[in-house]
């Protein structure tokens, strides 16, 4: 297998085409509390983001990777993002996004598997972490199922809808 590819997928770096994806992604009001984001963000910020990236994760402390299917014209299927890349203490945050439509297909467990197959062998981390809100039981099952152990719980700490919900840290230690 090389680096980023898996069977079905492959991860690769953001291009300026993606900018109006991000801009569908970053805008989705739905999806705000999973990046704790509360405005908007617009195509010229998110544009700035890909021109200043060095696409270094030593320089940028974060990198966000497109999925993409293998298939005749690499329909892209999602995001995954590493961050809070600490090298000093091995250890990085991960995130995932996968289009609604192709979710349940196996696709997020194939980018997961990709990316800790890359945090532990080429970035050479000792953990990766994630948080997930307690609602989110596709994505518990998701990290729980490559090995993620809840390791802690933040009780009420994610306002949604008018209540609060608990979120979970999760951790892979290798």
């Amino acid at each position: 297998m090389e680096l980023l590819k898996g069977p079905n997928l492959q991860l690769r770096a953001l291009e300026p085409g993606d900018i109006d994806l991000l801009y569908k992604w970053e805008n989705d009001t739905k999806l705000w509390t999973l990046s704790n984001t509360t405005t908007p963000f617009s195509k010229f910020y998110l544009e700035q983001f890909i021109i200043n990236s060095q696409n270094d994760i030593y320089a940028d402390k974060q990198l966000r990777l497109i999925i993409e299917l293998h298939n005749h014209n690499n329909e892209i299927i999602g995001c995954i993002d590493i961050f809070d890349f600490d090298p000093a203490n091995s250890r990085a945050g991960i995130a995932i996004l996968i289009e609604k439509k192709y979710r349940s297909h196996g696709y997020g467990s194939e980018a997961l598997e990709i990316i800790i197959n890359y945090s532990r062998d080429t970035l050479n981390l000792k953990q990766i972490f994630c948080n997930i809100g307690a609602d989110n039981k596709e994505s518990l099952k998701l990290f729980q199922k490559k090995g993620f152990e809840i390791t802690g719980q933040k009780k009420y700490w994610i306002r949604k809808n008018h209540k609060w919900i608990d979120e979970y840290i999760l951790q892979l230690i290798f």
